[in-house]
């Protein structure tokens, strides 16, 4: 099993897939990643030898990714929060910040709401 910027990769998946479980890897910028390090992008992960490991690790050494990344982003985050900007307090609400509608939608970001039954008005006689 490859080891890579703190991720174990899947054995039995192509190089090109399972380097983007590294987070800030996507699918071009992998495929970017195994032409710089000169493999196949078909070539399974088990099959990697240690030398192509260690030149791998080298290429995605100079990307940002993982850990550093996540904190770049939580302080770009935390930066339009405490500027005030309607994206940050999009963000310190918990409503979606890119423009959806919230009207209907968005239960992931607002929570799902529970329904109260209308209170019965009182019988006359």
């Amino acid at each position: 099993m490859a080891r890579i910027a703190g991720i174990d990769l899947p054995k039995n998946k192509r190089g090109i897939i399972a380097l983007q479980y590294i987070f800030g890897i996507g699918e071009n910028l992998s495929a970017k990643v195994l032409d710089k390090a000169g493999l196949d992008h078909s070539k399974r992960v088990n099959a990697w030898t240690d030398e192509e490991v260690a030149r791998i690790r080298q290429v995605i050494a100079e990307i940002k990714t993982e850990g550093q990344l996540r904190s770049e982003v939580q302080l770009n985050i935390k930066r339009l929060m405490d500027i005030g900007c309607y994206r940050g307090l999009r963000h310190r609400r918990g409503l979606p910040a890119r423009g959806q509608r919230t009207r209907t939608n968005s239960r992931t970001r607002k929570g799902k709401r529970k329904t109260v039954a209308g209170k019965k008005k009182a019988v006359k006689k």
